[in-house]
């Protein structure tokens, strides 16, 4: 084998203990997982936003975005349900670049996986310790989910790893709602056999325990728009895209039929700064249609302090992606309140 052992890492339940969640932790935890039950069930009718930078590239930045969230939050509670994204790991679709926190902590230094592990515990605590809001992250690696699993409210499953079996399994088991997105190619029958599979009861092998899963009742689907064969975008967020999922979810059998649409990578063709046009068409085909309306749960924004992206480097300007170009806040506290306006 060409692969070098380089050392053994604490298992989850190690870690767990060493950082251990408090009673406030889980009492934040228990309640957005619940409200978000409630929306993805139809008795709330909030409006979901999956709302933060591309990866979570610093613990400081990261967290003055989430406090600064949260005083949009608060003004319009009434309305809108708000889950900050902390995407500590990162698909990349050569292998090449920055994987996220849990890779390089220190995006200027090699690779350390046992501090990133630390690093993306000890980040999602503080979020949801000194801010109260329960958060996202992306679940690249199934096996790593557990090193977080008593911290987070919601888990979306990537275009690259939809059709993955383990991470369709690994979803059914667990307790929180999942977002399964339409694969790069753009067939939403992969999506909604992946929708299926994680609502489903399966036994299987995981980190070398033989479990049975009980299915999960609010694994849903994520519009992220798709590449063709010669790598043209194409959305699927416009209203055609959207009653053609409904219809799709008529045919399944699926409980709790539920979409969250992406307004960046291939729905805005990665030109960040058309994720407020997209919201609030959306927002707009939700109020014209109220099958549309009931099956288009919320949004998943990507979102910074500063617009744009940078490279990586020593003098990187806070608060900027280091990976997609992401909406700056000001922006996106308009776009916030915009959408409140609509809903």
């Amino acid at each position: 084998m060409n692969m070098k052992f380089y050392r053994k890492l604490p298992i989850p339940m190690e870690i767990k203990e060493q950082f251990p969640v408090t009673e406030k932790i889980k009492k934040a935890r228990d309640a957005t997982i619940k409200e978000l039950g409630d929306i993805f069930s139809g008795r709330s009718d909030k409006f979901i936003l999956v709302i933060g930078p591309c990866s979570a590239d610093r613990e400081d930045a990261v967290l003055d975005y989430i406090y600064r969230l949260r005083k949009v939050a608060d003004k319009v509670s009434d309305k809108i349900f708000i889950v900050p994204r902390i995407y500590t790991n990162k698909p990349r679709t050569t292998g090449e670049g920055y994987k996220g926190m849990l890779h390089q902590p220190d995006p200027n230094a090699a690779p350390d996986m046992l501090k990133g592990i630390v690093a993306i515990r000890k980040l999602h605590m503080r979020a949801i310790s000194e801010t109260g809001f329960g958060c996202a992250d992306e679940m690249l690696y199934p096996e790593n989910h557990r090193y977080l699993s008593d911290v987070l409210a919601y888990i979306a499953v990537g275009a690259r790893s939809v059709e993955d079996q383990q991470h369709r399994l690994t979803a059914s088991g667990l307790a929180i709602p999942v977002g399964m997105k339409n694969p790069t190619g753009g067939d939403i029958s992969i999506m909604m056999n992946s929708i299926k599979a994680a609502q489903s009861s399966h036994v299987f092998c995981y980190r070398g325990w033989e479990v049975e899963t009980a299915g999960n009742p609010y694994a849903h689907a994520i519009l992220r728009g798709y590449v063709d064969k010669h790598g043209q975008s194409h959305p699927n967020y416009h209203y055609e895209d959207i009653t053609g999922l409904a219809e799709a979810y008529k045919n399944s059998g699926l409980v709790n039929p539920a979409c969250i649409i992406d307004t960046n990578h291939a729905n805005s063709g990665k030109k960040y700064l058309e994720q407020p046009r997209i919201a609030l068409e959306i927002a707009k085909s939700r109020n014209y249609d109220p099958e549309v309306k009931k099956l288009v749960k919320g949004l998943m924004i990507e979102s910074y302090l500063e617009d744009g992206a940078q490279k990586i480097s020593c003098d990187e300007v806070y608060g900027k992606s280091i990976t997609d170009p992401c909406l700056g806040f000001e922006k996106t506290e308009r776009m916030i309140y915009d959408l409140a306006q609509l809903l």
